[in-house]
């Protein structure tokens, strides 16, 4: 069981995360997101609140084997060694090449895997991949909670020719950059489908070829409630030019894992085969479908219990 302490850390981050969403109702999600990202004193409390759930609470309960302190960063060193280490990036090399023959597709790359891998680690919170000496890693996130992280919005942020931070700030992003590109807990945190899907254009854009997106979402429910969901971002992700390597329903969450395809339409092919009826080009969450009524934002009005933190990154209260 929690402490009260760490139940009122997550108290105070469901109420961010539900008025951001009542703003994106009322003034639009670009408009929410931009006044949210200026709200210096809430992204500060937030970044507060996450660090100490994530290194107090989180790595409390570490031993236990569906811990999300270990299991989300553990799950993702083992799909970065797997694949770069391992080797196993060359079966899905051969699969793009065939598939581009049949398109009469010309594919131009280089291998350019080497250590140590660059990894951007977005929504960072405190840097737990430093701990790794496989990445070299840029950790970003709104409000940084700690030195080991730099400022950034994956949604605003410029992509040039090189990568510039000033002033622990990032400015821009280079291109085709980095190895690896980590979303733990990233897309629920956005309010729209539409800004969600930006941030995921903006991580292939950042990508290199061959390059793995990794993308971690909170769900308590058994493997089949969501369904429907998680074939839709695997969809909408492939329409981007991602193919889905690796799918794992963990006790309270989604673990995946995104390739680069060498061509977009490799990807792109994928999609128009499996596309069916019901099929949305969306990245779309539980919490999009629940009907908003003005006395479910009034804070004082707010009952929690254990229900209300089933689709936050740290649920086992």
């Amino acid at each position: 069981m929690a402490s009260e302490k760490h139940k009122q850390l997550a108290q105070y981050i469901k109420e961010v995360h539900n008025n951001l969403r009542k703003s994106a109702a009322k003034v639009g999600p670009n408009n929410a997101w931009m006044l949210h990202t200026k709200n210096e004193e809430v992204l500060l409390t937030y970044a507060k609140c996450m660090q100490e759930l994530a290194t107090t609470y989180w790595e409390e309960n570490s031993a236990n084997e569906s811990s999300l302190a270990s299991s989300r960063i553990e799950w993702s060193v083992k799909l970065c060694t797997d694949y770069f280490v391992n080797e196993e990036y060359i079966k899905y090399r051969e699969r793009d090449i065939a598939i581009s023959k049949k398109l009469y597709l010309t594919l131009n790359f280089v291998d350019l895997f080497q250590d140590p891998l660059v990894l951007l680690d977005v929504g960072s919170c405190f840097n737990p991949f430093r701990a790794y000496k496989l990445f070299h890693v840029l950790a970003v996130d709104l409000c940084p909670a700690n030195d080991y992280v730099k400022k950034c919005d994956i949604l605003q942020v410029n992509i040039g020719n090189e990568t510039i931070v000033h002033d622990n700030t990032v400015i821009q992003l280079k291109e085709e950059s980095f190895h690896i590109i980590t979303f733990c807990f990233l897309l629920e945190y956005i309010p729209s489908s539409d800004l969600r899907i930006k941030a995921c254009e903006n991580a292939y854009k950042l990508l290199k070829p061959e390059g793995i997106l990794i993308i971690n979402t909170p769900d308590s429910k058994h493997v089949g409630a969501n369904c429907k969901l998680m074939k839709c971002w695997q969809y909408t992700l492939a329409c981007l030019g991602f193919t889905r390597i690796k799918y794992e329903k963990l006790t309270h969450m989604h673990c995946m894992g995104f390739r680069k395809a060498l061509h977009k339409d490799v990807a792109l092919r994928w999609a128009t085969i499996h596309r069916r009826a019901d099929t949305d080009f969306a990245i779309k969450i539980p919490q999009d479908y629940i009907k908003r009524e003005h006395k479910f934002w009034q804070s004082a009005d707010l009952k929690l219990s254990s229900e209300d933190f089933k689709d936050l990154p740290f649920y086992d209260l």
